[in-house]
Formats: structure tokens, C-alpha cells, sequence
């Protein structure tokens, strides 16, 4: 339903079938780091397939940027292997990194050049010499041809990290790593940042590695999703099946608002019944309960105006991790 907490852009993007489950482009297998006294990642395991918009979901001190930086090499792992592309991080770092497009923390820029001199001098330091048309074809994809030749620091806090991403994209990577790319922007450019992820998905077949702790933007997104913990796994699997694993708490928006809740009483449905409000009736329910309700209160003449589930990742990461909502 429109406007809801749990729209996802498109039900037919997020459908198991249109992913090649067969593929995986990282996979990680007993991680672990260790600093001093302090274990920051705990045996982690991670699966992303081609395709996938992944969501690393965790609080603050979860282990997300450590497992980061160790998929880009950065640092070392204790124990543990990583593969990307089917090959050992360890043993083709070079050769597996040609194909990764990562921004760690807040890109940095030249403020005094403009967005096209700065992909310009980025691509001669990482040896790519992109040509004049690809830099403009890159700003294109990030919504900044019209500012190319604007100095950056003239640029607002959501222009810098697009052209961040258009940094990441230089080299046409098959991965996008992003850690936190969303951090400190308004509604405006969250929105901005959230639709360039999706086209980089949906139209050029990339595969995103997405790193936040903003939920509500990782639930309209991610495809597949995981949620750590003190540096552990808690769960990981398809957003969709993960927020309809469980009841969920569901507002149904009806007509005759008395006649409805005197037959509610007279049903098995009152045990269901959490609380009623000027919105309508909350339920707690099953997926499959939804529609046998539905159902009931339309063949007893109360007509539903709406329904509205209020179960979101947010709810369940907060349940997950034993945090108070």
C-alpha cells in the first residue's frame, strides 16, 4: 500500500526466481577479527548472490565496518576465508579488487576542482584513464551531468556522495560495496541515493553490497538481507520471507465501526484483537490470517477501507538484537 512502512519499489525485483542462486559473488565462511580483548567479528558466515541488493544490517559496535574493511582487504582476519567471485580474497586480491567499486566512510574530493576533473585525476591514479564520454556517461548515471563542470565544494552533502558512487563506478565494477551511504543526508538525497542503488541493480546488472543502520531505507531496497549482532549472525535470508516469518501487527480500517467490533466478539478473532484506535482495529496476525479476515468482515457487510500491516525491519531488527522499541 502506498506510503506504508514495508513497500518494497517492485514485487517482480525481488522475486526469488529473478536471481541466479547458483552464483555467489561473496561468500564468507567462519570470519572472525580480533582486537586485543575485543572479538569485533565472531565466526560470521555471508552469502550475496548475483543480482542481490544486500542489506548488512547491525547497531553501532556490531562488527558491519570491520567486516567491511576485510572484504576489501584493508585489514586481515584472524580466522575465517572469504571468497569473491569464486576465488580466495587471500590468494587473488589484485585480481578480485579490478572487479569491486567500494566507498568506506565519506568519500574524499579536490573541492577546488570540478566533478569531472576530479574522475578525471581518480581515474589516472587508479590506472584506468577513462575517457572523456565515460566520465560524462558516469555522471549521467549518477544525476550529475548538469553539474559537471561545477567546482565540488559547491556541491551539497547527497551531490558528494553520488559522485562518490560515481567514483566507486569508474571501473565498472560487478560489486558495489557501500558503507553507510546515506549518513547525514536529508530525505531528499536518501531518496536520491536510495534510486541510484536500485537503477545500478535493476539496470546495469550490478550486484550492492549495502552497509546501515538507517532500516526503514534497507527494507525499500535489499533483496536479500543479513542482521549482526556483537559481531555474530542472527539472521539472514530474502527481506520479504524474513518480515513474514512471524505474526505481524495489522490495521484493518473498516466501516461501521461499532457493528464491526460486535462481531469481532462473537468470533475466534477477538483473541486476535490488540487494540482498536481512531485508525481502526489492530490485529495480531499470520500472513495467512490477513485475507480470512478480510473476508470475514466483507461477507458480514462491514466494508474494509483498508489494510495496512505494521510489521517493519525495524520491529524486527529491534527484536533481534533485544533492544527496546
Amino acid at each position: 500500500m502506498p506510503g506504508e512502512k514495508g513497500l518494497f519499489f517492485s514485487p517482480e525485483f525481488i522475486k526469488k526466481e529473478s536471481f541466479i542462486l547458483t552464483e555467489k559473488i561473496i561468500e564468507v565462511k567462519n570470519l572472525s577479527k580480533q582486537f586485543k580483548e575485543v572479538k569485533a567479528v565472531n565466526n560470521l558466515n555471508i552469502n550475496v548472490f548475483r543480482g542481490d541488493v544486500f542489506g548488512f544490517l547491525g547497531p553501532n559496535g556490531a562488527g558491519k565496518s570491520t567486516t567491511i574493511r576485510m572484504l576489501l582487504s584493508l585489514i586481515s582476519p584472524t580466522e575465517g576465508e572469504i571468497k569473491i567471485f569464486g576465488k580466495s580474497l587471500k590468494e587473488k586480491r589484485n585480481e578480485i579488487l579490478k572487479k569491486v567499486g567500494a566507498i568506506v566512510e565519506k568519500p574524499d574530493f579536490y573541492d577546488y576542482l570540478t566533478a569531472f576533473k576530479n574522475l578525471e585525476i581518480l581515474g589516472q591514479f587508479s590506472g584506468i584513464n577513462p575517457s572523456k564520454n565515460k566520465i560524462m556517461e558516469i555522471l549521467e548515471l549518477v544525476g550529475l551531468e548538469k553539474r559537471f563542470n561545477s567546482k565540488v565544494k559547491t556541491y551539497s552533502h547527497g551531490m558528494k556522495q553520488r559522485l562518490g558512487i560515481a567514483q566507486a563506478l569508474l571501473h565498472d565494477p560487478d560489486l558495489i560495496i557501500l558503507d553507510e551511504p546515506t549518513t547525514g543526508l536529508d530525505p531528499q538525497g536518501m531518496k536520491e541515493i536510495r534510486e541510484l542503488i536500485i537503477s545500478l541493480s535493476r539496470e546495469k546488472n550490478k550486484t550492492i553490497f549495502l552497509s546501515s543502520h538507517i532500516l526503514y531505507e534497507v527494507e525499500l531496497v535489499a533483496t536479500r538481507m543479513i542482521i549482526l549482532n556483537k559481531g555474530a549472525t542472527q539472521v539472514e535470508g530474502y527481506v520479504q520471507d524474513l518480515l513474514n516469518a512471524n505474526e505481524l501487527k495489522v490495521t484493518f480500517r473498516v466501516d461501521k465501526k461499532e457493528d464491526a467490533f460486535n462481531l469481532i466478539k462473537e468470533n475466534k478473532w477477538i483473541e486476535k484483537l490488540e487494540s482498536q484506535n481512531e485508525e481502526g482495529f489492530i490485529f495480531i496476525l499470520s500472513p495467512g490470517e490477513i485475507p480470512l479476515l478480510n473476508k470475514y468482515f466483507v461477507e458480514n457487510n462491514i466494508p474494509v477501507n483498508a489494510v495496512i500491516p505494521l510489521r517493519s525491519l525495524e520491529e524486527y531488527f529491534l527484536k533481534l538484537t533485544d533492544k527496546e522499541s
